[in-house]
């Protein structure tokens, strides 16, 4: 429990015998080494309230904790005043099931963590200061950029609910900046790679147990042409497949006695194009699975698991089916890598490698982000940028020409063509 250090700053006020309804405290932070001031009071109900100021302006606190002891002894409360943790919690109720189960873990997880920062203050005292306070304290914790970034983003969106629920005016947090970091460049696989990828991939399989182990190199293939994600693949089902139409299609699935919940990430819904080729694959490979089992990549085995095991026993949930489809997935792709003789890279590379490509081959930045279902323009034209971006290219030419010049002025034989 956070302890309070009482200020002599309330002696002044009219009356000593008057009780005095609000108190003015030192708030210590950032382990001891700084304070910001605090009102403690009685809200509706007799409630106890901590409201931080974010400041250590004296004359201003004062001023702050008159003006609240007028309020009170007027009979003023403020309406739907909650701390931040009822906060959360009335949020996420109110959001319900329109965001996944792991975006809600997100968000409970870093205002939990935004709490143990700046404390459990009521969610209309929060300040840009706060959240400027948190970002640093992530920073100084070790976290990596991108899970600062990850963390800001939930809570931000959490304050910009209440704005749109008219709880708020305006979002504490809606100025923030996010910290700085520098421009990954995507990783693609070459086109050696690929085909190194995929001869590896299907010498793994074959040693396996086919009920029991992914039909890798299809399921590469198929990712290779789609650009789909990890999970839509392992979440593919038969009927997700028009073999008339070479088409396959990315749905959310719902619980039936056959198949378990899903959702797709950012859209609905999306088609995309098969070549004839991975349609005759997907012919063979369906010719050889078994009647009753719904899904495309999913082993026999694994399916029997999930559907007699693990969910009779409710030990399946919604993150499990974008996360758990297949054991130890990333240990087995990461075995193929390396019998490719592949360094680096993830199974997501292979999406960056599709989408890339469609750029690549004059493909629109809005058909990209159509089929690859993004839900913003701007991570589409990340990947633009990295196809479109010749400026090694260009500054080889110029380089070229400026030495040619320059050595030709100097006697020296210029380049050959």
């Amino acid at each position: 429990m956070i302890r309070f250090i009482s200020c002599e700053l309330n002696r002044h006020q009219k009356g000593d015998d008057m009780k005095q309804l609000v108190k003015l405290n030192k708030r210590p932070r950032c382990g001891g080494r700084e304070f910001t001031y605090a009102l403690r009071y009685k809200g509706e109900g007799g409630k106890r309230k901590c409201e931080t100021l974010g400041h250590t302006n004296q004359r201003k606190a004062e001023k702050q904790r008159a003006q609240k002891e007028r309020e009170l002894r007027m009979g003023y409360i403020e309406p739907g005043s909650m701390r931040l943790k009822d906060f959360t919690k009335d949020s996420l109720a109110r959001t319900g099931d329109q965001i996944r189960e792991s975006t809600r873990r997100i968000a409970e997880a870093a205002m939990n963590d935004f709490i143990k920062t700046i404390g459990n203050i009521d969610f209309e005292s929060v300040t840009l200061a706060h959240g400027e306070l948190y970002r640093q304290a992530c920073l100084d914790r070790g976290n990596s950029i991108a899970t600062v970034s990850k963390k800001i983003r939930a809570i931000k969106r959490l304050f910009k609910l209440a704005v749109n629920r008219k709880q708020l005016d305006e979002s504490p947090l809606q100025h923030i900046a996010m910290p700085k970091s520098p421009k990954k460049k995507i990783n693609i696989y070459a086109d050696d790679q690929c085909r190194q990828v995929l001869k590896a991939a299907q010498e793994y399989a074959a040693k396996l147990n086919a009920k029991r182990s992914v039909k890798w190199d299809l399921l590469i293939t198929v990712a290779l042409a789609t650009a789909m994600r990890r999970a839509e693949l392992l979440n593919c089902t038969w009927g997700d497949v028009d073999f008339d139409a070479q088409t396959i299609e990315v749905n959310p699935k719902q619980n039936t006695k056959e198949t378990w919940e899903w959702l797709v990430k950012d859209a609905d819904h999306r088609t995309l194009p098969l070549t004839e080729e991975i349609v005759q694959m997907l012919a063979d490979h369906q010719a050889q699975q078994p009647e009753r089992y719904p899904y495309v990549f999913v082993p026999t085995a694994r399916y029997d698991y999930i559907k007699n095991v693990l969910r009779p026993k409710g030990e399946w949930t919604l993150t499990d089916s974008r996360l758990k489809v297949v054991n130890n997935f990333r240990r087995q792709f990461n075995k193929i890598l390396r019998k490719a003789g592949v360094k680096k890279g993830t199974f997501h590379d292979f999406r960056r490698t599709t989408i890339s490509m469609w750029l690549a081959n004059g493909m629109s930045e809005h058909d990209v982000m159509v089929l690859a279902g993004h839900a913003s323009f701007a991570t589409t034209h990340k990947f633009y940028l990295a196809v479109a971006d010749d400026l090694v290219y260009r500054a080889r030419v110029a380089t070229t020409q400026g030495l040619r010049q320059k050595l030709v002025r100097f006697g020296t034989p210029p380049f050959e063509n």
